[in-house]
């Protein structure tokens, strides 16, 4: 089975390429002018065993929202279309990973019913030149598109950097698990018959 998609988004704002294979082993070509956020999807792909191209162009001179958000959007439709019809997945994920002093927690449910729990309270307000609120508006976008229910919290941490790199990275390895085919599932993992 092909668990793989492509999609395309372009708005006056932004152009964004995506192309996912859930079933990949880490590789990923990513370009979306914003160092930080590359680093970031760079590390969500290796730690996700996802096959991840994106690239994006976008309003930069006005700041790095519209392409981060937008990239969400983009990625969650593809991991959405990637997945068919949900048919033998496990649905669920749970991840806990440290990074140095922080450690964060993501919890995802590909149940259909899109909503984002963001309990992170990060110190210093910029990585670089990232704006660190821009990871939440990545994840309610990807939520939204994914229509996954995604819940993340940081545990403690105090390094900004740290404690982004933790979120990525839990999010990769509960996406991974929410995202496998167990031969135990029969159909769509669910009691009302249809996700």
């Amino acid at each position: 089975m092909n668990r793989s998609a492509q999609k395309e988004r372009i708005t006056k704002e932004t152009s964004i390429k995506v192309s996912i294979d859930i079933d990949g082993t880490g590789r990923a070509n990513i370009s979306t002018g914003i160092g930080f956020f590359d680093h970031m999807l760079t590390l969500f792909a290796c730690h996700g065993l996802f096959d991840l191209e994106v690239m994006a162009e976008g309003d930069l001179q006005v700041d790095y929202h519209h392409t981060v958000e937008d990239v969400g959007i983009v990625l969650g439709d593809c991991i959405l279309e990637s997945l068919g019809n949900r048919v033998g997945i496990r649905r669920y994920g749970h991840a806990v990973v440290p990074m140095d002093e922080a450690l964060a927690m993501a919890t995802v449910d590909l149940g259909g019913r899109p909503y984002l729990v963001y309990n992170c309270e990060v110190g210093p307000s910029k990585v670089g030149d990232f704006d660190v609120e821009l990871a939440e508006e990545f994840l309610r976008a990807l939520s939204n598109h994914l229509l996954a229910n995604i819940h993340v919290n940081l545990i403690y941490g105090k390094n900004s950097h740290h404690i982004l790199e933790a979120i990525f990275k839990a999010l990769a390895r509960s996406l991974d698990t929410a995202t496998a085919i167990d031969p135990r599932v029969g159909g769509q993992p669910t009691t009302k018959g249809v996700l």
